[in-house]
């Protein structure tokens, strides 16, 4: 497979003396010099590797980006171990188009509730109010905004508009108005479920504080009837706290299709966040008119999270180890079986030699949405030797621009959304919440090109790259790939999260009747670390605004206490 020996051309660096052959200890002096000299042509010195790896980098232009260690620098950079892996600067992918799917054109999103759905008008029992307490980050939040809705149509209750999330490390006070357009959702939603902005008083008086409970994951609507309607029924105002994925995956075709009119439809963010997010997209347009966004978690609170390793040696370990002793409950992870089963998110590094296997040119331009990367531009160096063209909110706004959105991640994190949902392109290294509304949403509005990595077989590649050509590693990305396109039907019905998948919600124009997901077993597996979305806003390469860390241990684990003991979804 052209693999290079490394080292074959040093023979000459070992020096044999001339002596004679004639008695057997001579012979035995051979045998020996030879063993020498064969441990010396296939182990050159280290010092001399990590030189000559040095003027390598120095030649391709990077000695900017050296590490004092230049060994983490060999495993970070693009410099490969085999001269035959050059990675080409063009791209093309004769099998597919890269920007769009072919297909797209033949499927549509499709919500409207069917003639068998009643008017709220018809439904809604007075005296019935529902609040939720949402949980986590901007994305986790409207998952439970959206399931709330559904409750409280299950419930024949008024919703309460949710108050979000305030105690999680990232400290943010937004209301719900301040990200959404409230009369918007209001209205839209209103032959649904009545939706009021607070309770109603009583002779001029705010109603006792409300009944609070909370439902298990994934409950389905009979679970509601049993568990919360008494209690509803009794206390006239019941809050469920901690409200994320607390609705089953599987639900009848009307209340999927509700669903959806939430997502897609009613929940449109307020116009400040709209205008500036708008605004990005414009800047990006006038640089290339088409681009690629990229949803990269590489977050240090991730990493620790996942259990994964990336080669950082006994600082990596005890950086990440020490972040994630805040999470008591978690057991030890095999790092390698995690990256076996393609449970670890991709390096910027990975992500940028799949883009370029699958055929984009050193001429795209990226938009990244990420935090604080864990290693800072030394870990995005790669990313920025393949594809140079590489932007972000923080350096399309000015200083000014992005000051009235910083001191808030749920905005920061709406403009990312905004920008990732508009792109040509949409890639991600994982498979979190952001990454999984954004690919729903794609879906129901025409299947816009989503690429997400078969982090399975491609992890096993990246460790064996160095043995391959280029053209035999760009072969296998393009094979592995195949399914994770974005192309109509790549998910089966029923599989993965509703809002990452809403089939229900998706029509074939040759078809006069589409299958539900009602249709299809149900996948409520439980969630892992991929529904966590940490620092989703953070600036890139920057820190917080407050120059903290971001990370608030006593509210972390003042969180799990009160979570059941499989549940770790904290973030965006």
């Amino acid at each position: 497979m052209g693999v290079r020996r490394r080292g074959r051309n040093r023979v000459t660096r070992c020096r044999l003396p001339t002596m004679p052959v004639t008695t057997a200890a001579c012979g035995a002096s051979v045998m020996m010099l030879l063993v020498v000299l064969f441990h010396c042509v296939l182990s050159p010195p280290l010092e001399e590797e990590e030189h000559s790896f040095l003027q390598r980098a120095r030649i391709q232009g990077r000695s900017h980006l050296l590490l004092e260690k230049p060994t983490e620098f060999q495993r970070n950079a693009l410099a490969a171990d085999s001269e035959e892996f050059h990675v080409p600067s063009g791209g093309v992918n004769p099998r597919i188009d890269l920007w769009s799917s072919n297909l797209s054109k033949q499927f549509y999103g499709c919500s409207t509730a069917s003639k068998e759905f009643s008017r709220v008008g018809t439904v809604a029992e007075p005296n019935r109010y529902i609040m939720i307490a949402t949980s986590g980050g901007l994305n986790q939040q409207r998952t439970g905004i959206i399931d709330a809705v559904v409750a409280a149509r299950i419930l024949n209750a008024t919703l309460v508009i949710p108050k979000l999330d305030e105690k999680s490390f990232w400290k943010d006070a937004s209301t719900f108005s301040e990200i959404f357009d409230v009369d918007w959702f209001i209205s839209l939603l209103k032959y649904d479920v009545k939706i009021v902005k607070e309770i109603p008083k009583k002779g001029g008086k705010t109603v006792a504080a409300p009944y609070t409970m909370r439902v298990p994951r994934k409950c389905t609507p009979k679970c509601y009837q049993s568990r919360v309607l008494p209690a509803l029924m009794k206390k006239h105002v019941v809050q469920l706290t901690k409200y994320d994925y607390r609705l089953s995956n599987n639900l009848e075709p009307d209340l999927q299709k509700l669903r959806c009119r939430v997502n897609y439809h009613a929940l449109k963010f307020a116009d400040p966040i709209r205008q500036m997010g708008n605004m990005i997209v414009q800047r990006m347009r006038s640089r290339s008119t088409r681009f690629i966004a990229i949803h990269l978690r590489f977050e240090p609170d991730m990493l620790a999270f996942s259990g994964c390793y990336y080669g950082g040696g006994e600082k990596e370990r005890t950086e990440l180890g020490a972040i994630r002793k805040r999470w008591k409950t978690l057991h030890v992870n095999d790092p390698d079986k995690e990256r076996r089963h393609g449970k670890c998110p991709l390096t910027p590094k990975e992500v940028a030699l799949m883009l370029r296997a699958l055929g984009f040119s050193d001429e795209v331009h990226l938009y990244v949405a990420s935090g604080e990367v864990y290693g800072g531009n030394v870990t995005l160096a790669p990313l920025k030797a393949l594809f140079p063209n590489i932007h972000s909110k923080e350096t399309l706004l000015s200083r000014d621009e992005l000051l009235q959105f910083e001191p808030f991640s749920s905005r920061m994190a709406a403009l990312d959304f905004i920008v990732c949902d508009e792109s040509d392109v949409f890639v991600t290294n994982n498979n979190g919440n952001m990454a999984r509304m954004l690919a729903g949403r794609r879906r129901y509005f025409g299947h816009k090109r989503t690429i997400r990595p078969n982090a399975k077989k491609l992890s096993s590649l990246f460790q064996n790259q160095s043995s391959l050509t280029w053209d035999a590693f760009q072969s296998k990305v393009r094979a592995f790939q195949k399914g994770f396109m974005g192309e109509p039907g790549e998910i089966k019905a029923g599989r993965g999260e509703f809002h990452e998948n809403p089939v229900a919600c998706i029509c074939d124009k040759n078809r006069k009747s589409n299958k539900s997901a009602s249709e299809f077993p149900e996948n409520d597996d439980g969630l892992d670390y991929r529904d966590l979305d940490y620092g989703e806003n953070e600036p890139l390469g920057r820190s917080r605004s407050d120059g903290s860390s971001g990370l608030d241990g006593d509210n972390l684990l003042t969180q799990l206490d009160e979570a059941e003991s499989d549940e770790f979804d904290f973030g965006q």
